[in-house]
């Protein structure tokens, strides 16, 4: 996740100081990847460093404000446009398990499925929930719509998200059945036998001597007696 342009985005609404936007970025994401106070002002160094963003003076309370510049703009619209990089998609740690689990001495791979389905599942009835409560949110007026929009657009990925993983997971214990059905078949098929070699003798056999040639089968020559 690009916490880089998530500040960006935050910076172009107005200066703002380090807790101030770790706050809105959570509240704006629901707490989904929470954020470290540290974690920001590191980020906010190496915005600064890049001329994205520039120190804005100070608030009534003395925290140090920082502010977009123009090539931070530059920056954020060329995010805003550009899709998400899918050619090296990020480590997913169920799908490490998994294929490191396979032929592994002594795991049970469909227990570990079943296992990680009866998470998936529980986590996809949470975000349902947490869903509902936003959509009621938005409904009545009582917060500020902007987040709770926000959040529910995170939370209706994470729903469809979790629904792909538990597709996938079906997908895999089917997949890991038909494959141990195919290696019992092949493990069970007799041998086939082997052809036998003509030019090849026992050592118990004897050569058959070639018959005689009869009268009929002897070339005819002057000698011999015409009918």
């Amino acid at each position: 996740m690009s916490i880089r342009h998530g500040l960006l985005a935050l910076l172009e609404r107005g200066p703002r100081y380090g807790s101030q936007l770790r706050t809105e970025f959570e509240s704006r994401t629901g707490s989904t990847w929470p954020l470290n106070v540290g974690q920001v002002y590191t980020t906010l160094a190496r915005l600064e460093r890049d001329g994205l963003v520039a120190p804005g003076g100070e608030d009534p309370a003395g925290h140090t404000l920082y502010a977009i510049t123009e090539q931070g703009r530059s920056e954020l619209r060329q995010w805003y446009e550009r899709p998400v990089d899918r050619t090296n998609p990020p480590r997913d740690e169920l799908s490490i398990k998994l294929a490191m689990a396979v032929g592994a001495p002594g795991v049970d791979i469909r227990a570990v499925i079943q296992s990680q389905r009866h998470a998936t599942i529980k986590a996809m009835q949470d975000y349902t929930r947490l869903k509902a409560q936003a959509l009621t949110a938005i409904e009545s007026g009582q917060t500020r719509e902007r987040d709770d929009v926000a959040w529910l657009l995170v939370l209706e990925q994470l729903i469809f998200q979790t629904e792909a993983e538990a597709r996938w997971l079906d997908h895999c214990e089917t997949r890991l059945v038909r494959l141990s059905l195919t290696a019992d078949r092949r493990a069970d098929r007799p041998a086939a036998p082997q052809a036998a070699d003509p030019g090849a003798r026992g050592e118990d056999e004897t050569p058959v001597p070639a018959a005689a040639p009869t009268t009929t089968d002897r070339p005819r020559t002057a000698r011999t007696r015409r009918g």
